[in-house]
């Protein structure tokens, strides 16, 4: 599963302030600052998540799964 996220809406998201950090230099071997990222080329499941919420992308997930018969869609 690839959540897909670009790095702009990483930093701005972040509660914990590690991309600032990361981007002062006081966190190393950060991935997508200083430390490289190479997104999956043929992930599974590709979750976009600027245009879904997140309640959208929860349900994604388990959707997927049943049209592809992994799991039962009956509850």
């Amino acid at each position: 599963m690839f959540v897909d996220t670009p790095i702009a809406a990483c930093i701005e998201r972040d509660p914990k302030g590690l991309y600032a950090k990361a981007q002062a230099g006081q966190l190393k071997n950060f991935t997508g600052i200083d430390a490289p990222y190479e997104a999956p080329e043929n992930p599974e499941i590709h979750l976009h998540t600027l245009d879904r919420t997140p309640e959208q992308l929860t349900e994604t997930v388990p959707q997927e799964l049943a049209d592809r018969q992994i799991v039962s869609s009956e509850h």
